[in-house]
Order: structure tokens, then C-alpha cells, then sequence
């Protein structure tokens, strides 16, 4: 009943990257979990106060990379990096190899999951009421830009006998279950006179789509495939009558200059010479023959003589 699963490992693979980032076998990946283990335990409890947000680990050639990402990164730096390099120093001390530290300042500290529940952890642990804590990180990361918001605190809140947890939220979406979304959890503890209070927080930033890679295809499949859409017939060619770009513009050309050519040869049979504009006008010719319709039409002399005489 209730079973669970880490926000983080259910999506490691899918939109999670590891967070030690390194390969071994046998008896020397049981020494490098355990020296990542002390590493991570020493800067958490070292830099208390830096906000660091996440820790990753490195390991390539006998050397050690080790990547802090925080929200106040002058506090680890120290001055003229003196406190990195104590750093440093410590860590190569716990895993007896060369360590390297670089120091990385969070992005988004107000919508980080880990920082807000240090914050909250923080906050009860100088007795401010546990409701008001969650109410304000609550309302403050959904101003800044989240999409979902959830908090619980469990331990004997307030100091009562039995312990109990409480919830606040959720405040928009948080789909648990859907591997895509973009769920950032974050734990801390608060550690009171009357005991140690757990601080849970569940922040939804958005959907993350995974990145899908296009395989490149021969140009033998991609013929294959044009002629399985045209229905098996190949696609048509030069020479199968459907003229290319140049082609069709040679027959454009070749069809006006015949064009020309054709009113040239009317012209001069029409008796317009070359020095003639184009605005010349071609002469009737003269003919004896006379046109019976139009002699119908004319009134004849003689009858127009005797209407007058009459």
C-alpha cells in the first residue's frame, strides 16, 4: 500500500541525466559509490548555508569533477577563492585522487524544489507556524513562473505528542505519472528541540518533449517511395514530352520569333515596305469592276430627271 516511487529515478533516462556520471565494475564501483556518497555529504553539510541546489559528479582519466550548482555561489567561492580551495582540498583528502571544483550559480532559485524546501525546513526550525511556511513558498513559486506546486511536512508538528503529516496543494498540476513532465522534488529536514521535521516539495516547470533523431535515407528508398505514390509509374523525365524550366522557355522564344516572322512576310505582301512606320496606311487599289450589290443601291440618274420634270 502507498507505494512510491523518486520523482527523479522514475524519469532518469527519459529527461534526466545521471548525476554521477562515471563507469566501473566490481570492487571499484563499490569504492566510487561510497567516496561520491562521503562527497556529497561533506558539501551538503559544509555549505549549510550556501543554498546549493544539486551536486554532480565526474569522473574521467584518475581525476575527479566535481560540479556545484548554487544559489549563492560568493559564499562558496569565498574571497580570492580561498574557501573553494579548502574545498578542494578536503575532497581529494576523502577520495585520495585530484579533484577539480567548479561552481555554478542556479538559474532558477525560486522555483527550484530543493532550495524552497530548505527554505521551509529553515523557517520551522525558527518557529515559524509550518501552515504560513508552505502558504508563502507556495504562492512565491507560483508568481515566479511555476506550473504546479505541492508541499508536506511530516514529525511532530508544533510540537505535539503524535506525529502527522500535512499537505498544502496541490497549486495547479503536478501529473506524478506522466514521464515527459518536468517534476522537480526536492527534500530537507528540520531539526527542532522536539525532533526532526521532513520537508517535501514537488514543483512542476512544464512539459519536456524528448528529442527524436531523423534517421537519413538512401536516394534508392526515396525513389522507391515517389514511385509507390504515383501509383508505379516512375517520375516523369526530359524526355517524356514534360518540358523542363530551360525547355519551356526555348519554346516560349521559339514560338514569338515565328510569330514575327508570319507578320513580316504579311506585310510586305500587303505592299508595306521596310521604310514605312507603323503607322502607315495601306492604299485601296483601284478596280474597273463594280460591286452588283452596290449598283442596286445607287438611285439611277435618269429616274432622278424625270421626278424633277414631273
Amino acid at each position: 500500500m502507498g507505494q512510491k516511487v523518486h520523482p527523479y529515478g522514475f524519469r532518469l533516462g527519459v529527461i534526466r541525466e545521471p548525476k554521477s556520471r562515471w563507469f566501473a565494475e566490481g570492487k571499484q564501483y563499490r569504492e566510487n559509490l561510497i567516496q561520491d556518497m562521503k562527497m556529497r555529504r561533506y558539501i551538503e553539510t559544509r555549505l549549510s548555508d550556501a543554498s546549493v541546489a544539486e551536486v554532480l559528479i565526474d569522473r574521467a582519466a584518475g581525476a575527479v569533477t566535481v560540479t556545484i550548482r548554487t544559489a549563492k555561489p560568493g559564499i562558496v567561492i569565498g574571497r580570492a577563492g580561498q574557501d573553494v580551495e579548502q574545498l578542494r582540498r578536503k575532497l581529494e583528502s576523502l577520495t585520495g585522487t585530484r579533484v577539480r571544483v567548479n561552481v555554478e550559480e542556479t538559474p532558477d532559485p525560486d522555483i527550484n524544489a530543493q532550495l524552497i524546501a530548505e527554505n521551509i525546513a529553515r523557517q520551522i526550525e525558527r518557529r515559524v507556524a509550518f501552515r504560513r511556511a508552505m502558504r508563502q513558498a507556495v504562492e512565491r513559486a507560483m508568481r515566479m513562473g511555476a506550473q504546479g506546486v505541492r508541499c508536506m511536512v511530516s514529525g511532530r508538528l508544533g510540537g505535539a505528542e503524535i506525529a502527522r503529516s500535512e499537505t498544502h496543494g496541490p497549486e495547479g498540476r503536478v501529473p506524478l505519472q506522466t514521464l515527459r513532465a518536468d517534476v522537480e522534488y526536492g527534500f530537507a529536514e528540520a531539526r527542532t528541540g522536539y525532533g526532526n521535521i521532513g520537508c517535501k516539495v514537488w514543483i512542476y516547470k512544464g512539459d519536456i518533449m524528448p528529442s527524436r533523431t531523423r534517421v537519413r535515407r538512401t536516394d534508392a528508398a526515396e525513389a522507391a517511395e515517389a514511385e509507390e505514390q504515383n501509383g508505379g509509374e516512375s517520375a516523369p523525365s526530359d524526355l517524356d514530352g514534360a518540358p523542363t524550366d530551360a525547355n519551356t522557355q526555348a519554346a516560349v522564344s521559339g514560338a514569338a520569333e515565328s510569330t514575327e516572322q508570319i507578320v513580316e512576310t504579311a506585310g510586305v505582301e500587303a505592299g508595306v515596305g521596310e521604310g514605312s512606320g507603323p503607322a502607315a496606311e495601306v492604299a485601296p487599289v483601284a478596280s474597273d469592276v463594280q460591286d452588283p450589290l452596290l449598283s442596286a443601291l445607287q438611285p439611277d440618274a435618269d429616274t432622278e430627271q424625270v421626278d424633277e420634270e414631273s
